[in-house]
Order: C-alpha cells, then structure tokens, then sequence
C-alpha cells in the first residue's frame, strides 16, 4: 500500500514539474508576500501632503510651518489664501490636510493670550486622520508646554493652554469606515471578477479544443476578442451598480458626485481590467493557470492601490508600483466622486493613467491574442 501511494506522490511530482507556471507560482507568490507584507506594508502615515492658510505670516507662523515639516509627517506643498483653495486642494488629492493659523497669532502668543490653530483634514480616509491630528496636536501640544515653562508657570491649567488644536474633519466627519470601504469595493471586485473572468476566457476554448473551431470560422481576431469581453463589461455594470445601491441603502455612503460621470469614467477601468486578464487568458495553457496569474496579479492590487492601507505610508518604491496599477487611480476618483463630489477637472488626473494603462495593455494582449490563434 505504502508502495503504490509513493508511486502516486512521484506521479504528481513529475507532473508539477512539467507545470512550470504552478512551479514558478509557488515559489514567487510567497516572496512577493514576504516583501509586500514585510517592507512595503506600514501603517505610520508620513509624508502627509499639508496645505498651510496663514493669516498671519509672520516669523513664529513659518516657524511653525518648518517644525511640522521637520517631523517628517507632512510635507509643506504650498501655502494659500482662502478656504475654498483649501477644499480644491483637498478635493483633488493636492493636500490632505491643511493648518489655518489666525491673523493675530504672533501677537497673541507674546501678549499672552490663548490662540487657536485649525487643522482641517481629508477625513475620506480615517487612518490619514489619525495620524494627522495626533502628531500635529502632539507638536501644538510641546510648543505651548514650553511657552508656559518660559513665562514661570509650571502649573499651566489657571492659565490655560496658549496654544490650542482644534481639528476639523471633512468629507467624513463621523469617520465611518464604512463610508471609505464600501466605494473602494467597487474597484477591488472589477478588478477581482474581471481579470479572473477574461483570463480563463481563452485558456477555456483551449482545453474544451473548441479554440482551433473558432480560428477557421469566418469571424476576424478583433471581433472574436471583442465578442469575448464584452459580455463582462455588462457583468461589470450590474456589479457596480449592486455595491453602490447596497453602500446607499445599508450603509448609508454619501453620492456627492455625478453617477454618469463615475458610470462612464468605469468603461476606462473596466476595459483595462478586461484586457490585462485577456493578456492573461494568452500567456496561460489551462484554466488552473489563469486563475492563478488573476490572483498573483491581485495581490498587489489590494496591498499597494491603498485600499487596505494608507498609500502615503508606503515606502517610494512600493508607491511607485502602486502608480501603476489602475486600482490605486480609480479608487480616488470613485472615493472622489462619491465623497467628495469631484467634477471631471478634478479626476482627469487619475484618468489619464488608467487610459495608458489599457492603451499599453491592449496592444500587448492583440499581438499575443494573434500569435495564439496562428
């Protein structure tokens, strides 16, 4: 007994070996985990993009600005003049955060008197705003302690704090963190679904042995593979559609912006998605394979778009991966447009790169598309 299931173990070695896609699948899928997991993967927000409203400017005020950007949590972008540059900036992903110093804070602070800084922050995501608040308050906090112990007075509460943080949470004030999941499951399920689905399209044709019946029937390489995807681009509608009523109506996630704009601005994402997993469908010889390049491929997809952890937090070359990937763009136009209430001007941004993607990924899929069905 003992023999002939040592024959069957050899058997399927043999077998694995030949498989030379599950062989390599095996072997990189777990160092990818360890170096996705293990180095790219950080929950300390830094580098937070900060706008600064000065009404003051004066010495204490850029001073002020410099032991923000000193701490490494945020990065000075510029300084503006209103509120409603703070809500562009912060609406088109410039800044996530923004400090309004009052006009008469210098005078304030030699005279005596409490000031108040505002801290207004991008609250669609609530790791971001945690981070934010806590280090600027921690900062806020050290500097008034040391105007107490510099006017004599260790004991500070008759006094009262000199310098006082008050946070302004937007776009998610109640930090739900429902209302910044359930818009992103609308790109990690198209880009699931998808990829999956179009990858096995092919590989499919070719183990049933119907592919070499479609080669020698009169219809073109073009129509067949687009015969072939856009029954999932309706699939991709209705699955949409689904999560966004069920966000609406079970968790109450806010539509700020226009659904036309977000339906048609999802052609773009859906058909790079369907083409990436057309490429797919070419490079593997069975099912088994495809799926297993659509999950090797999602993988990423899911740690480094920022769907489950802050992109800001991610070492530049883990960002830099995550730049490529059509997810990380379409989760801040549809959180956008969503949350927000972006207009086209504020995505075009995040389009542009979804749009290369497909153009670049199409291509490739044809010319391997062609080479398969001669």
């Amino acid at each position: 007994m003992l023999s002939r299931a040592l024959v069957i173990a050899k058997k399927e070695l043999l077998q694995l070996r030949r498989d030379r896609m599950t062989l390599a699948m095996m072997i990189v899928l777990p160092l990818l985990q360890l170096l996705l997991f293990g180095y790219a993967i950080n929950t300390d927000v830094r580098h937070v993009p900060l706008l600064m409203f000065d009404q003051d400017r004066s010495a204490p005020s850029r001073d002020l600005a410099r032991s923000l950007e000193a701490t490494g949590f945020y990065d000075l972008v510029g300084y503006t003049d209103s509120y409603a540059e703070i809500a562009r900036a912060l609406a088109a992903g410039r800044a996530r955060a923004a400090l309004v110093v009052p006009p008469r804070y210098a005078s304030d602070l030699v005279s005596g008197r409490p000031t108040t800084l505002q801290l207004v922050v991008d609250g669609s995501d609530p790791q971001i705003v945690a981070s934010a608040t806590n280090t600027a308050a921690s900062l806020i906090g050290a500097r008034s302690l040391e105007l107490l112990l510099a006017r004599g007075s260790g004991r500070g509460a008759a006094l009262g704090e000199p310098i006082r943080l008050e946070p302004t949470i937007w776009y998610n004030p109640e930090l739900r963190t429902a209302v910044y999941v359930v818009p992103g499951l609308v790109g990690v399920i198209l880009t699931m679904t998808m990829v999956m689905l179009t990858s096995m399209a092919i590989a499919r044709e070719r183990e049933r042995g119907t592919l070499e019946q479609l080669i020698v029937s009169p219809v073109r390489r073009l129509e067949l593979m687009v015969g072939k995807i856009v029954p999932y681009v309706s699939l991709g509608y209705v699955q949409m559609t689904i999560i966004l009523l069920a966000g609406r109506l079970v968790f109450g996630v806010p539509i700020l912006g226009s659904l036309v704009t977000l339906y048609a601005l999802a052609l773009i994402f859906i058909a790079a998605n369907l083409a990436l997993g057309l490429f797919f469908s070419t490079v593997a010889q069975t099912q088994q394979q495809a799926m297993q390049m659509s999950f090797f491929f999602l993988l990423p997809n899911m740690l480094l778009s920022g769907f489950m952890f802050p992109f800001e937090a991610m070492p530049r070359p883990a960002q830099w991966i995550g730049q490529a990937l059509p997810l990380t763009h379409f989760l801040r136009i549809v959180r956008g447009i969503l949350l927000k209430g972006n207009n086209l001007a504020e995505i075009l941004p995040n389009l542009w790169p979804i749009a290369a993607f497909l153009l670049v990924v199409s291509a490739i899929a044809l010319a391997r598309y062609r080479e398969t069905l001669d």
